[in-house]
């Protein structure tokens, strides 16, 4: 067993925290340096975010997805909320022109749409088990109970139902209102089916639908 995983099989909190905390102190570095740097950080990230997920999948049971209509339902519903709202409230930052790999690469240049398809895979296959892990898994129940393994999934907590979707929404201030929603949404999933993997497809689904539209209507501000 290597070091990562022996720091993870520490405690039960690590292999539910490292991917995300990997994927979202790093993704505040976007940007930081100016120019391509925000494309080259958002590859590093998710790669290392990938890995440590990797590494931490035999501390993981509920890392398995789980298909079925609820979490399609739930998928596309989020993407519909997420990109029909937009512009319908106050945002709490500005978004800017978004992640547009064209201009500063070159319109159509084949490192321009290895960022883009990257950004796509990236955000739907390494996003979301990192988040879901980290809000789903371990910040809702932890809230609840500091030994936050005893506590099932389907267990309904009103208070850290809404302190958890909302942090999650505030984590995405362009967007918090749809970000709010959609923590709902995926809590909510959670319980009903009372395990992880429904959310995480889901999750994984919104996210797949929302970079096909960045990228087909040129939305690139959503990224």
């Amino acid at each position: 067993m290597n070091f990562l995983r022996q720091k993870l099989a520490s405690a039960p909190e690590y292999p539910r925290i490292a991917p995300f905390a990997a994927y979202v102190l790093l993704g505040w570095m976007q940007g930081t340096f100016g120019g391509a740097t925000q494309y080259w950080v958002y590859v590093f990230k998710t790669l290392l975010a990938a890995w440590v997920l990797w590494e931490a999948r035999p501390l993981l049971e509920e890392l398995q997805l789980k298909f079925s209509w609820e979490a399609l339902v739930v998928g596309v519903a989020v993407f519909v909320i997420w990109v029909g709202l937009d512009g319908h409230y106050p945002r709490l930052s500005d978004p800017g022109a978004g992640s547009n790999p064209h201009t500063q690469f070159g319109q159509g240049s084949a490192l321009a749409w290895f960022m883009a398809l990257f950004h796509l895979l990236g955000s739907t296959l390494v996003a979301p088990p990192a988040e879901e892990l980290f809000y789903r898994s371990f910040l809702y129940r932890y809230f609840v109970k500091l030994d936050f393994l005893k506590m099932p999934f389907n267990r309904f907590h009103l208070l850290s139902f809404v302190v958890t979707s909302l942090i999650f929404g505030l984590m995405h201030p362009a967007w918090w209102v749809a970000g709010i929603l959609c923590g709902l949404a995926y809590q909510g999933l959670v319980v009903y089916k009372n395990r992880l993997g429904d959310a995480i497809v889901a999750h994984a689904l919104t996210n797949f639908l929302l970079g096909f539209w960045v990228i087909y209507k040129h939305a690139w501000s959503f990224w």
